[in-house]
């Protein structure tokens, strides 16, 4: 038997990618009049349950430390999805690093799945440790797609489908600096 080769059709998810910025730079996606957004605004189905920020095993996390980022994804839809675009701010700063990156992590129906993002330090140049200690992480998933995963002989082939309802969605968590 043939080992499966995974296999992504990155230029669908390419060209997918590229129409949503050229629309994002048009304004295509302006959210709605105040009054009409909570009417409107469907029930997303992919929502961020949690915003996890350690430190390296045996350091606490204190200035000038590498903050490992993690979140847990729920996805309450009947499909798997993926094409993750995230926006992440530490302190009100936010990380250009996501700016023009997209996940290929599948988040399937069911538990919630454990995404790492990129590592980030706790104080950096223009970014000094909060005073009081207290350094707010917040996560938005900008957007996701619904994904179709079939077989064509022995290899997996992933096909971006329609964007997730309902995003962005965020969530944050405060950490507590040692020694701040």
């Amino acid at each position: 038997m043939t080992a499966m080769r995974p296999r992504l059709v990155l230029s669908a998810a390419a060209l997918l990618l590229t129409s949503w910025l050229a629309g994002a730079a048009a304004g295509e996606d302006a959210p709605p009049p105040a009054d009409d957004a909570a009417a409107e605004a469907p029930k997303p189905m992919v929502t961020i349950e949690a915003v996890e920020v350690t430190a390296p095993e045996g350091k606490k996390l204190g200035p000038d430390t590498l903050a490992r980022l993690t979140v847990k994804l729920a996805n309450r839809g009947t499909r798997t999805a993926s094409v993750l675009a995230f926006t992440v701010q530490v302190a009100g700063h936010e990380l250009p690093v996501y700016t023009n990156q997209v996940f290929l992590k599948p988040i399937p129906p069911g538990d919630p799945v454990e995404l790492p993002l990129y590592n980030f330090w706790t104080s950096e140049t223009g970014r000094p440790a909060p005073a009081d200690g207290k350094m707010k992480v917040e996560v938005t998933l900008r957007e996701a797609r619904w994904v179709e995963v079939s077989q064509e002989d022995d290899t997996e082939v992933w096909t971006p489908k329609e964007a997730v309802e309902g995003l962005p969605v965020s969530a944050s968590t405060t950490v507590t600096l040692s020694g701040s």
